[in-house]
């Protein structure tokens, strides 16, 4: 039992950014994460006196509270793709076509700030938007059993508490969902990864030739693969020459004068927002956050949704 109503907060409190962590890889949403991370906290204070500390230690306790109610959550709002691992890719110049689908959001990296040395170091490279929309297209007891193992390091057998069943069935469960994700190609580890100032720096440069409307600028920051999608449409294409056509769509129908603000978002993820001419001022258009490799930018996801605009916290409209 923790003793105390105030021991009992004090011992719980710490956990807190890394259970909205947890959450978020589990959900794929800011909103729910936040949400489950307050019914854990609920659900712990109601059962407090039923915690035995001599059969599994507060964390576990906690992860087993807030796993359960990932999966009870997950029965009835599923995962949350993106375009590209949902369609095929489109023509850059096709109309766009939005998708009656739940998306994958972008973490604000705010979230994971606490400033306070005694919290949990995240492993923030599991927290990056490939990876986490990978995990999407696990079932939900794939996803947790990965996560648990590969990501915060539990045993087998303390997975198996927390997930309420058996190592064995835990090591199952392991193996399916490794072999999903070699299926779609994107691992945790991101191999070659530069520094965050030198991801700042390609970014800084887009943002720059972006201003300007410079397409050709952009081309050459972009690497020859590079994916673009934009939920919520299911739009999405690959390709240097792609992304140089959809970029001056977008500028002949949005128009050339932007303002943009700095974001960073999945634990160390540069992006920005854009803000297009509208009247006196400019007005929100799109949140844009990046996968930055050794030769460029490699993935641009570009989002519209409010509740994603909220939850950084960005004005609708600046002067």
């Amino acid at each position: 039992m923790l003793s105390g109503e105030e021991g009992f907060d004090r011992r719980i409190e710490s956990f807190r950014t890394e259970l909205l962590a947890y959450c978020y890889r589990m959900l794929g949403s800011v909103h729910d994460a936040e949400d489950l991370v307050q019914e854990t906290y609920l659900r712990a204070w109601r059962a407090r006196e039923q915690y035995d500390q001599t059969r599994s230690s507060v964390r576990t306790w906690l992860y087993r509270i807030a796993t359960n109610a990932c999966l009870t959550a997950l029965k009835s709002r599923g995962g949350r793709p993106l375009p590209s691992g949902l369609v095929a890719a489109s023509d850059p110049l096709a109309p766009l076509v939005p998708g009656e689908h739940a998306w994958l959001q972008p973490l604000p990296d705010s979230l994971l700030e606490t400033g306070d040395p005694a919290v949990t170091v995240i492993d923030r490279s599991s927290l990056r938007l490939a990876f986490v929309s990978a995990l999407q297209h696990l079932s939900a007891r794939q996803r947790g059993a990965l996560i648990l193992r590969e990501v915060l390091g539990f045993s087998a057998s303390e997975t198996a508490e927390i997930l309420d069943t058996t190592a064995v069935s835990v090591n199952s469960s392991l193996q399916r969902a490794r072999a999903r994700l070699k299926e779609t190609g994107v691992r945790q580890e991101l191999v070659g990864e530069p520094s965050a100032a030198e991801q700042r720096a390609w970014v800084e440069r887009y943002m720059k030739a972006f201003e300007l409307a410079d397409v050709e600028a952009l081309k050459r920051l972009i690497t020859e693969d590079v994916l673009m999608e934009m939920p919520p449409m299911l739009n999405w294409f690959t390709g240097r020459g792609n992304y140089g056509l959809f970029m001056g769509w977008v500028f002949d129908a949005a128009g050339k004068d932007w303002r943009l603000k700095e974001v960073t978002a999945n634990g160390g993820q540069p992006g920005f927002a854009a803000y297009r001419r509208a009247g006196d001022g400019y007005r929100l258009h799109t949140l844009q956050i990046f996968t930055v490799t050794a030769e460029g930018i490699s993935r641009n996801s570009v989002f519209q949704d409010p509740e994603i605009f909220a939850a950084f916290g960005l004005p609708t409209e600046i002067s």
